[in-house]
C-alpha cells in the first residue's frame, strides 16, 4: 500500500494522460465537434447522433485537465467542445439545450432535459475557471435561470425532469429507456447539485447560493433514507416510487455533497451534511467486494442483484473512498481505495486507451455496449484521476 500512496499523483496523471490521449486521437470529427459513438470493440460509427451529456463532459473534463496539467492541447479540445456546444446544442430561440443532435448538427430530440441542462452548466463553469471565457460563464448564468424559472417546485421542493421544446408538460420524462418515467429522479438533483456547485465556485450570487444550498437539504431531507442510501425516483410530493439501491449513486454522493457544502461554505450545514455522508458511504460500500470492486446495485424488495462491474461506478468508488480516508483516517478506506484501483488496472483498462463499459458477474468483458458514446464520456475516470492528482498536490 506504501507503493501506491506513495504514487499515486503520478499513477493518475500517466492514466489522465491515456484517456485523454483517446479522445484527442480516435474521436476528433474533421468536420466539427466530436464523433458520437464508437461500439464496444473499437468501431467508430461516425453518423451516430450527438447528445448534449457527452459534448458537455467533454467540455468540463478537458477544462479541468487544462486547468490542473496546463496542456495547451487539453485547451484545444476545449475550445473545440464549447465551440460545437455554442453553436448547435444550445437553443437560441427557446432557450436551454437541446437533448440531440445529428451528425450534421441539426437538432434531433428537442426536449428539454434539465439533466442536460445541469451538464452544460457543469461544463461551461469549469471552462471559465480554466480560461477566464466571460461568455462561457455568462451562457452557464443563463442556462442556471432556465432551470430555476421553469424545473423549480416552488411548492413541494426539488426539480422537475424535462419539458418539451417550449418548456410545456411533456408524458415521457425519462433520462433512458432503463429509468422509470417519474416526476423528480435523484439522479438529476445530484447532477443540478454538481452544476451549481461548479458554478457558484466562479459566481458568488445570492440567488445560486441560496438553490445550492435548498437542493443540498432536498439531499438530506428527501433523498437519503433512513439505511443511509439514495431513494432513486418520487412522484411530484416526494413520495418515493422504487427501492433499488443504487451502490454507484451512493458513494459518487457522499464526496459530491461534502463538496457542495464545503464550497458554499456554510459551517452548521457542513458539519450535518459531512456525518450523513460518511453514513452514505458506509451503506455505498454493501456492494463492494475485495478484489472484485463495486457492484452495480441491488433492490431488496425482489432480491435482483447486478453484479456487473460498470466503469462509472469503479472510478466512484475509488473517489469516494479517497474522500472517506482524508475525512475519518480509517485504514479501511485506504486500502478499499488502492485494491479498487488494482481491480480497475487489471480488468476495465482498454489497451489502446480509455476503458470497457464494464466487467460482467461472469468476469467476461462487456463489449456490446460503447466504448464511448452518448452515456460513455471521459468524464467519470477523467474526474477521478483530477481529483486524486488535486487532493494529493495538497
Amino acid at each position: 500500500m506504501r507503493y501506491y500512496s506513495n504514487n499515486r499523483r503520478s499513477i493518475f496523471t500517466k492514466e489522465l494522460s491515456s484517456i485523454l490521449r483517446f479522445w484527442e486521437e480516435r474521436m476528433i470529427d474533421p468536420k466539427g465537434g466530436f464523433y458520437g459513438r464508437m461500439d464496444g470493440c473499437g468501431k467508430l460509427v461516425p453518423d451516430a447522433p450527438r447528445g448534449a451529456i457527452l459534448n458537455a463532459r467533454i467540455l468540463w473534463t478537458f477544462s479541468s485537465a487544462y486547468r490542473i496539467c496546463g496542456n495547451e492541447s487539453y485547451l484545444k479540445m476545449a475550445d473545440r467542445a464549447k465551440e460545437y456546444i455554442f453553436q448547435y446544442f444550445i437553443d437560441r430561440k427557446e432557450g436551454g439545450v437541446f437533448w440531440s443532435v445529428d451528425s450534421q448538427g441539426s437538432p434531433l430530440d428537442t426536449k428539454k432535459q434539465f439533466y442536460a441542462i445541469a451538464f452544460i452548466i457543469y461544463g461551461l463553469s469549469e471552462y471559465y475557471r480554466a480560461t477566464g471565457d466571460t461568455q462561457a460563464l455568462e451562457e452557464a448564468i443563463k442556462l442556471f435561470h432556465c432551470i430555476e424559472k421553469y424545473s423549480l417546485d416552488s411548492v413541494r421542493g426539488g426539480y422537475i425532469e424535462a419539458l418539451t421544446v417550449d418548456w410545456m408538460a411533456i408524458q415521457d420524462m425519462r433520462l433512458s429507456e432503463k429509468d422509470r418515467n417519474d416526476a423528480k429522479t435523484m439522479n438529476t438533483h445530484l447532477h443540478i447539485l454538481e452544476a451549481y456547485t461548479g458554478l457558484y465556485r466562479v459566481w458568488k450570487s445570492e440567488d445560486l447560493g441560496k438553490a445550492l444550498r435548498n437542493i443540498i437539504l432536498i439531499f438530506l431531507d428527501r433523498i437519503i433514507g433512513e439505511d443511509g442510501h439514495l431513494q432513486l425516483f418520487f412522484d411530484m410530493d416526494w413520495n418515493s416510487q422504487d427501492s433499488t439501491r443504487s451502490f454507484g449513486h451512493d458513494i459518487e454522493a457522499s464526496w459530491l455533497l461534502m463538496e457542495a457544502s464545503s464550497v458554499l461554505g456554510e459551517p452548521e450545514l457542513d458539519k450535518r451534511c459531512t456525518a450523513v455522508c460518511e453514513k452514505l458511504a458506509r451503506a455505498a460500500m454493501e456492494g463492494y467486494t475485495k478484489g472484485r470492486g463495486m457492484a452495480y446495485e441491488f433492490d431488496p424488495l425482489s432480491a435482483h442483484r447486478d453484479d456487473d462491474r460498470h466503469w462509472w461506478v469503479q472510478a466512484e468508488t475509488l473517489v469516494g473512498c479517497h474522500n472517506m480516508f482524508q475525512l475519518t483516517g480509517d485504514s479501511f478506506w485506504a486500502s478499499a481505495e488502492e485494491d479498487e484501483w488494482q481491480y480497475i488496472s487489471a480488468n476495465l483498462i482498454c489497451p489502446d486507451g480509455e476503458w470497457y463499459w464494464s466487467q460482467r458477474a461472469d468476469g467476461s468483458i462487456n463489449t456490446d455496449d460503447d466504448r464511448a458514446g452518448f452515456w460513455k464520456c471521459p468524464y467519470h475516470n477523467g474526474r477521478m484521476c483530477m481529483e486524486i492528482i488535486e487532493r494529493q498536490k495538497k
